[in-house]
Formats: structure tokens, sequence, C-alpha cells
């Protein structure tokens, strides 16, 4: 995962959607430290939207509704426009629909939960995922109706989206980072006008570094299997599925890491990169003027995408 290494003012660490998250606000007035302090609350009431870990969220009651139009919270409706755009930007390799099938593949419970279980559900079979066109939206009376075969999952923009939407709710007190357990949202540089330095961890030699990059305005996610995954009939599982199969991608890389101009475009590049493995993915990447990358192999071998080199401070020392 992404992490962040700087001298701070005003900083607050807390827990949310499963990860540890950290908010900044190089301000260190008394209002800004007031507004920082209610940045769990904000996180809390989006979680209740957006779990589907949570029995009685929005989003868990919507996938219970199969077949009855439902009339959405504006914060679920923002969400489900940007897993829409998602899909759109990512040529259906991000999309929502994969509950079912991450279900199928083990991913049954929060991650801290589920690295203590055994998820054993048979083999499992390939089969493309449905689309979002499949799914009934009203968009006046902001709306939609989930057909059978169709439960949503926004774990692939949850977090971003927060994360963005909260670093809106600061910027207005001071310069701003919030780190979605390594996604970070940046609201620009710092008070002094230098950039924010931000280090990203080496999945096979995860105490060490890979890379340092000096950040403004723009999100930075990371995509990967060295961490999410589990085992589930004596084989290795993760947590990213390819719509394409329906399974756990088969994929060279690693890991992904993708700056973008905000963190929702970042999460979205990150897993497509990821999905499509390492010659496609960097294709796709370069393809893509507001993207950078670093693209980490299994094999150990490391992808910089040509426009990575306008961030980086320091490249792997080893």
């Amino acid at each position: 995962d992404t992490h962040s290494l700087f001298k701070v003012m005003a900083r607050l660490e807390f827990h949310a959607m499963g990860c540890e998250m950290l908010a900044v606000l190089d301000a260190p007035n008394p209002s800004a430290r007031r507004r920082l302090a209610r940045v769990p609350e904000w996180f809390e009431a989006w979680e209740d939207r957006l779990s589907r870990f949570r029995p009685e969220s929005e989003l868990s009651q919507l996938n219970r509704s199969t077949g009855h139009m439902v009339r959405l919270s504006p914060i679920l409706w923002e969400v489900f426009q940007a897993a829409r755009e998602a899909e759109r930007l990512s040529d259906g390799l991000v999309t929502p629909t994969v509950l079912d099938a991450m279900l199928a593949a083990g991913y049954t419970t929060s991650f801290e939960n589920l690295a203590s279980e055994e998820n054993c559900n048979g083999a499992l079979q390939a089969a493309p995922l449905p689309t979002m066109t499949d799914i009934r939206v009203d968009l006046e009376r902001r709306s939609l109706q989930l057909p059978a075969g169709i439960k949503l999952d926004f774990g692939g923009i949850a977090k971003g989206w927060s994360a963005q939407k909260a670093v809106q709710r600061l910027q207005a007190y001071g310069p701003c980072l919030v780190d979605a357990g390594g996604d970070i949202a940046i609201s620009g540089p710092r008070e002094a006008g230098q950039p924010w330095q931000i280090s990203v961890a080496d999945p096979h030699h995860p105490s060490q570094d890979l890379a340092g990059l000096l950040l403004g305005r723009c999100g930075v996610a990371t995509s990967g299997r060295d961490y999410r995954r589990w085992q589930q009939d004596g084989a290795w599982r993760h947590h990213i599925i390819d719509p394409r199969t329906g399974l756990p991608a088969d994929t060279d890389v690693l890991s992904a890491t993708v700056v973008a101009p905000d963190l929702v475009w970042a999460e979205i590049a990150a897993k497509t990169a990821f999905i499509l493995g390492s010659q496609r993915g960097m294709s796709w990447l370069e393809k893509h003027p507001t993207l950078a990358g670093i693209l980490v192999l299994e094999d150990g071998r490391c992808l910089y995408s040509n426009r990575i080199e306008d961030y980086l401070w320091k490249e792997n020392p080893h």
C-alpha cells in the first residue's frame, strides 16, 4: 500500500471501512482541529449507507429489494452514478455488479475477520458478470431497480469517494490530505507551497519503500493481492474480480499504484491496470494522459509509466 511520510500540523488517526484512516490539515489553528475532529463521524455516516458488511445499511437493503424500484439517498445515488462512470472508464473492468462473485470466492466478511477463516464454497465456475446496463434507472426520481442476478458492492470506489468527499469538506480550513487505508486524496500543495511526500511500499518487502512521490492536488491509489487474500479449498484467492470471468483476476501484477487527478479515478485506474496485467495494463495507463503508475510484478520486476517520472523524488534503493 501507499503510505505517507510527512511532518504534520494537525492529524487524526481512526478506524473506518475496515482499515486505518488518517486525516491531515496543514493548518494548526483551533477551527481546523475542530473540523478535523468531525471526519470520523462523516465516514461513519457514509459507511452506514455504503457498506455491504452492515445488514441494515442502505446498500444491504437495496440488495434485498430485487425487482422493486427503490429511491436512493443522495449519498448512495452519487456513489451509484460514480460506479456507472467507473464501469464506462474501465471498459467494464471495474463494476459494482461483483458482489455474488466475491461471495463465491470466499470474501464473505470484512477482511479484518476474513483472515482467520477458511472459506470453502467448492470449485469456482467462470462466467461473465452482468453489467450496470441491466439495472433500471429513473433519473428524475433518483431511483433504481435491481433485476434478479445483480447485487451491488461499492468496495471498488467507496473508500476513494469518501476520502475525496472528506477533502472537499476540509480544504476550506487549509491544505489537507486524507489517507483511506493507503488510498490518498490531496487537496493541493502544503501551506508553504511545497508538495506532499508520499512513499510507496514494496509489496515484496513491506518494510521497505519502492519509491517516493512528490504530489499536489491529486489522488493516489494502490490495488493488489499482496494483502487482501485468503485461502479457499487450499488455493489462494484475492478480492479483485475480473468481470470477464467472474473469478479473482488472473494477472502477473502483484500491485498497481496510480496517480490521477482525483482519488476515485486513481482507484478505478489501479484496478483496471491490475486486472489487465503488466503489458496491457501499462499500455492502458500510457493511453490516458492524466494517469501515471507503477506496476509491481509477481517476479519482482517494476514497471514505471512515462509520466510517473514527473512525481518521483526517490526510486527503489535496493
